[in-house]
């Protein structure tokens, strides 16, 4: 896979002409090299349903009078650069239009303005889907693209004619909305199977893949559909930035070729003329890098076809930087000593609510807290194997199942160790927990907000009772547990005919039981205090659970003394026989509404770093400088200080082969 990629948007009007009319191969290849971009996906068909090129299966946009895509693949492929060619799938306005019956139908609807300017969303299980792959045939057959890329795809719901109907003639009864998924499953595979199959005819074992802007956690079938993932994730545009580190610490591990896709825009795709700072397009990528993936970014052509020197200058800033390090980053492997079970990935929130609902409150509280606090991890799903991890967490909403009780108990029992917290760990079907964790469960917690009392003095805020704003559980401590902090209650709930104060009823003093409890199996947490985190970001949530992690893995991997704001993470190229050790420091903040940016980053001085390593390292070295820096190892641990980081630093341990 190449490293340094943009993905060319051109959804362009049929009430704009003279498409194309500034286009110039030298012009288009010169951008390119200012950008160090090896990689461009061109377009075939946008959103508005207009070809780029003459075609037979399509109509060619009415103010084109050349074929772009063919200038733009023989421009990119005179100068070594690869053309994976996009087609709009789910959204074509010129049939949408024509074809209002094709129209994705949610089962409620209707108050949207009709006079709204936007797309309509095609079914693909109406005759649309044979016009589709007709289109992707023709590009395949016609033109040397090095890929296929579809957007604006995905299991949606539907209540269409097509699907109405094939439902009522399967017996299945279309208000039923849970017998209606195996349907919307169904179309979406096999649109995916046809597109592979219509793909091979021409081209046999061309990359494709099918965008939906995220990729769904715990859902590897639908992953397996594609050759390669692109995880589409513009901090700027709607994902913010907790979203990439959650997808590509869950992709990596599947083995699957991926990239991290962001954007060049300062808000989101179709903004023209907006530029975000150099230097948070140097820390995305640097970010990509970090996690193991490729880089992508987009950018949108104007009509006329002339590729802006300001967006290639932009890209370029961070790609020559990722041109130095690439060979560092290569068919690498994350070291991780923790596994994220994912909420999503365990069935108990569905990514289906907009960019929002791509991280959800738990998992993204969770990767921000561990992220923070420097812990290796991976997230997995209930497919993954447990036993390659010292620690697995059960963020706040991970009831448990026959298979997963199974799963849970087979790594306890040979030596594994649980962080569970808010309802994880409580039976999905019957009362009471599934597994020893020290305690009985008592109900849920009447009071919220309330307050936990450590039994430990916090690394910051030493003892007080802290206020948790989350849902908890009420516990009783068993034999087999230990008492780490307590509850304290409120003196009520806030009511209209019982309140204190501005926000929530102060601590009675009242012990509510215990709050946090070790047992032989690990550490459980009373309330949801990772989607406590994600809306409320108190430092007691993160400090009490960085402090029950220091417990269940005495001797991690990796320690450092890099702040909070800082990233690191181990990646291992095996066939190198090498770690490279990642470190970036940016401080995104918030401008405008909603909108994180990254402008200013400070240099970071004297970041110490701890690893335990079992192969004995014979050299150290920042890259891409390839400066040798001091260290020391004994037995297997090593240590070293970086003497400088400015936004991303690697460094490289190289050790002979292993006894």
């Amino acid at each position: 896979m190449r490293f340094r990629q943009v993905h060319l948007d051109f959804h362009t009007s049929e009430a704009i002409d003279r498409i194309g009319s500034r286009f110039e191969k030298e012009q288009f290849q010169q951008m390119l090299k200012l950008g160090h971009v090896d990689s461009i996906t061109v377009f075939s068909k946008c959103h508005h349903g207009w070809a780029y090129h003459p075609s037979e299966a399509n109509r060619i946009h009415p103010g084109l009078t050349f074929d772009l895509l063919g200038a733009m693949i023989e421009a990119a492929h005179d100068i070594d650069v690869k053309t994976p060619v996009y087609l709009s799938a789910g959204f074509d306005e010129r049939l949408a239009v024509s074809h209002p019956e094709w129209w994705v139908r949610p089962r409620y609807g209707g108050s949207e303005d009709l006079f709204r300017p936007g797309y309509h969303l095609l079914c693909l299980n109406t005759p649309y889907l044979d016009i589709l792959l007709s289109q992707i045939a023709e590009v395949v057959r016609n033109y040397e693209a090095d890929g296929i890329f579809l957007d604006i795809v995905g299991v949606r719901e539907c209540y269409c004619a097509s699907c109405v109907a094939e439902a009522r003639a399967e017996g299945l009864d279309p208000r039923d909305a849970e017998g209606m998924k195996p349907l919307w499953e169904r179309t979406y595979a096999n649109y995916t199977r046809r597109v592979r199959e219509t793909v091979d005819a021409h081209n046999p074992g061309l990359p494709v893949f099918h965008n939906g802007g995220h990729i769904r956690r715990g859902r590897r079938d639908l992953a397996g559909m594609n050759t390669h993932l692109e995880l589409e994730s513009l901090p700027t545009g709607g994902w913010g930035y907790d979203h990439f580190p959650l997808s590509a610490r869950y992709v990596q591990p599947l083995g699957t070729p991926f990239l991290g896709m962001t954007g060049k825009f300062h808000t989101t795709w179709g903004e023209f003329g907006g530029y975000k700072h150099p230097n948070a397009l140097r820390y995305e990528t640097a970010l990509s890098l970090a996690h193991g993936a490729a880089c992508s970014i987009g950018d949108q052509l104007h009509p006329l076809g002339r590729m802006d020197e300001a967006t290639y200058g932009l890209i370029g800033s961070a790609y020559a930087e990722v041109k130095a390090k690439e060979e560092w980053c290569r068919d690498a492997a994350n070291v991780a000593d923790v596994a994220l079970l994912s909420v999503e990935a365990a069935g108990s929130h569905a990514a289906d609510g907009g960019h929002d609902s791509f991280t959800g409150q738990a998992d993204a509280g969770a990767v921000r807290m561990l992220t923070e606090g420097h812990i290796l991890f991976d997230v997995v799903d209930l497919e993954s194997d447990f036993d390659a991890y010292q620690v697995v967490i059960l963020p706040d909403r991970i009831r448990i199942d026959e298979p997963l009780h199974a799963k849970l108990s087979a790594y306890l029992a040979q030596g594994g160790r649980l962080l569970a917290t808010g309802e994880s760990g409580l039976w999905a079907d019957r009362d009471g927990f599934a597994l020893d964790l020290g305690i009985r469960h008592a109900g849920a917690n009447p009071y919220r907000p309330d307050y936990y009392r450590p039994l430990h003095p916090l690394a910051s805020l030493g003892e007080a009772a802290f206020v948790f704003y989350s849902e908890g559980q009420r516990i009783e401590l068993t034999e087999t547990g230990t008492e780490l902090g307590r509850r304290e209650d409120p003196y009520f709930n806030r009511d209209a005919f019982a309140f204190c104060s501005h926000q929530h009823t102060p601590s009675s003093g009242r012990d509510g039981g215990p709050g946090m409890v070790e047992s032989r199996n690990g550490i459980y947490i009373a309330w949801n205090v990772f989607e406590d985190y994600a809306v409320k970001g108190s430092l007691v949530l993160k400090e009490t659970v960085l402090y029950a992690l220091s417990r269940l893995l005495p001797e991690p991997t990796l320690r450092t003394t890099l702040k909070a704001q800082g990233t690191v993470t181990l990646q291992k190229q095996a066939s190198k026989s090498r770690y490279v050790q990642h470190a970036l420091y940016a401080s995104p903040v918030r401008r405008g509404k909603g909108v994180e940016v990254i402008e200013d980053i400070l240099p970071v001085y004297h970041v110490s770093m701890e690893l335990r390593i079992p192969e004995a390292v014979n050299a150290v070295y920042m890259a891409p400088q390839r400066k040798p820096l001091d260290f020391k190892q004994d037995g297997e641990k090593l240590t070293y200080v970086i003497p400088e980081l400015e936004c991303h630093q690697m460094v490289v341990l190289e050790y002979g082969e292993p006894e």
